[in-house]
């Protein structure tokens, strides 16, 4: 006999029912205009697209088709891996070039990678695709003009979710061949950690996640357990963000610093979900600052 389904008004995960959850995870919901976020995006990529040296359409993964976009500080330089979000399912490296600018003035690299987006493919694919674009960065380093020794990795919201499995301590970068230090550093923007209560949401339309692959895709239950995996780590979100995808970070930051490594929460209070991401390619503010003084130039 099975248990039967929750009825609706019923509590599915920490006294919110299917409703109250929907809304915890509906990051649209949190900002006046969506459309306008969107709008933002795509002009400010579109600046940094034409004001910057762009390496476009680098395919890094044949299985796939899947491409990055290198926008290169010159040559030996740290690189910046930037992963976008869209719960999985929506945006592009096209929109998401305005992380470069501030960067690449300091002397850093940048890469945004493109995945294919559910509910095309599984979560598992679009985590695959992820880690094969860090191992292209690796191993073509010298062909891209990159340092391979100073590789490091940022994502927001369900980019969030991939640098943690980028991170994730599962035994992948020892089958692809990498340096267990291969990530010197990572930021992690409005992430989703723990995908249990986001299979219970209505984002599960699109990922189709049981409980059994929903704990394996988490992020919080895959942390490296020695020096020699972790690296130093950069959180944030943004104020209006629900108390649900400030939960998600907290608990992964203190999930993170419980096995010793090192970990900072870079407040962005006037931010949302959405233009917090924007901050890192504008120069002079806190989250700029503070991921390019762990990068260096």
């Amino acid at each position: 006999m099975t248990d039967a389904a929750p009825t609706p008004t019923q509590p599915v995960w920490r006294g919110l029912d299917r409703a109250a959850l929907d809304r915890a995870y509906d990051a649209r919901g949190t900002v006046a205009d969506y459309d306008a976020e969107a709008t933002a995006y795509d002009q400010t990529s579109a600046r940094a697209i034409a004001s910057l040296e762009r390496r476009a359409d680098i395919v890094f993964d044949p299985a796939s088709g899947s491409a990055l976009d290198l926008y290169p500080a010159g040559p030996g330089t740290p690189v910046f891996l930037w992963v976008h979000g869209g719960y999985w399912r929506a945006l592009s490296k096209d929109q998401n070039a305005f992380v470069a600018p501030a960067l690449v003035a300091a002397g850093i690299s940048v890469a945004v990678i493109d995945y294919t987006l559910a509910p095309a493919v599984t979560l598992e694919e679009i985590t695959r695709q992820t880690r094969a674009a860090l191992t292209f960065l690796w191993r073509q380093a010298d062909s891209l003009g990159i340092d391979r020794e100073r590789i490091y990795i940022g994502g927001s919201s369900a980019g969030g979710h991939l640098v943690g499995m980028l991170l994730a301590a599962d035994g992948w970068r020892a089958q692809a061949g990498l340096p267990d230090n291969v990530i010197r550093g990572a930021v992690a923007l409005s992430g989703l950690y723990d995908l249990q209560p986001v299979r219970l949401c209505r984002v599960n339309d699109w990922l189709g996640l049981d409980a059994a692959r929903a704990h394996a895709l988490s992020p919080l239950h895959a942390i490296p357990s020695t020096p020699a995996e972790a690296c130093p780590l950069i959180t944030s979100y943004g104020g209006s963000e629900t108390a649900e995808f400030k939960r998600q970070t907290d608990d992964y930051r203190a999930a993170w610093e419980s096995f010793g490594h090192p970990a900072t929460h870079i407040p962005m209070d006037a931010c949302n979900h959405f233009d917090i991401a924007r901050r890192i390619g504008e120069p002079g503010n806190p989250l700029s600052d503070a991921v390019i003084r762990l990068i260096g130039g």
